[in-house]
C-alpha cells in the first residue's frame, strides 16, 4: 500500500452512533483542526520522503517559540501551531508546502491507524500490568497471592535480565491502534467518527494515517 500523509486530531470523547435498523455502535469522536504542510524531506537531501504537518493554533507568544519554528510559520504566513508531526510518504505522494488538509483527506468506511499516548495508570503490580495469574489462593501460599514469583536465577547467570516482566509504571506511552473503521465524517464540524476506542484521554492529541495492514473497506 502506498504511503501518504496523515492528519493531526484531538480526541473529543466517546459516544454511541446509531446506524441503520437501530444498531448502536460504540465510537470515538475526533476533531481535526486545519492541518498545514509546513515542511518536506526528500531522498536526495535526507535519504527518505516525508511531509511535516502543523496543526492546532497556540496562544504562545511568538518570541517564546524557537527560531527554526518561527521561520517556518513566517514563511507560511500563518499563526504559530502547537503540534508539528512528520509522516513518511512515497515520493509520488509528496505535497507542496502550504497545502491545507482537512477531514476530507479520509473517506467514510476507510480503515485507519490511530496513534496516541495511552492513559497513565501509575505504579501497577504484575497481575494488572502483565496479566499474570498470581499464586494459588491456598495450599501453603500466604501474603504472596498477587506476587509475580521468582525473577532471577541461581549462581549462573545470577542476575535479573533487562526487560523482565515485573511490577512498575503502567501506561503513559505511545500506542498505535490499527484497523479502526471510519463510521462517518462530519465535514461541517471537522469531525471524524471512528468505531471503537482510541488510546489517550479526552483532549489528547492523536495521529491518523491510512491503515498499514488493511486497505479494503
Amino acid at each position: 500500500m502506498k504511503k501518504r500523509s496523515g492528519l493531526i486530531a484531538t480526541k473529543i470523547g466517546n459516544s454511541s452512533y446509531y446506524a441503520e435498523k437501530g444498531m448502536v455502535i460504540p465510537v470515538t469522536v475526533l476533531k481535526v483542526d486545519e492541518c498545514v504542510v509546513s515542511g518536506l524531506k526528500t531522498p536526495e537531501k535526507d535519504g527518505y520522503s516525508s511531509v511535516q504537518v502543523a496543526s492546532i493554533d497556540t496562544n504562545t507568544d511568538v518570541k517564546k517559540i524557537n527560531k527554526p519554528q518561527q521561520k517556518i510559520f513566517a514563511n507560511l504566513n500563518i499563526k504559530p501551531k502547537k503540534i508539528l508531526k512528520e509522516f513518511r510518504v512515497d515520493s509520488e505522494n509528496v505535497l507542496e508546502v502550504g497545502t491545507t488538509l482537512n477531514v476530507s483527506h479520509f473517506t467514510k468506511e476507510q480503515f485507519i491507524d490511530v496513534t496516541s499516548i495511552s492513559n497513565g495508570k501509575g505504579f501497577a503490580g504484575a497481575m494488572k500490568r502483565h496479566n499474570f495469574a498470581g499464586l494459588r489462593a491456598s495450599h501453603g501460599v500466604s501474603v504472596s497471592h498477587r506476587a509475580h514469583g521468582s525473577t532471577g536465577q541461581n549462581q549462573d547467570p545470577g542476575k535479573v535480565f533487562k526487560g523482565k516482566k515485573m511490577a512498575g509504571h503502567m501506561g503513559a506511552k505511545q500506542v498505535t491502534k490499527q484497523n479502526l473503521k471510519i463510521i462517518d465524517i462530519d465535514e461541517a464540524n471537522s469531525l471524524i467518527i471512528v468505531k471503537g476506542s482510541v488510546p489517550g484521554k479526552k483532549n489528547s492529541i492523536v495521529l491518523l494515517k491510512d491503515a498499514n495492514k488493511k486497505s479494503e473497506t
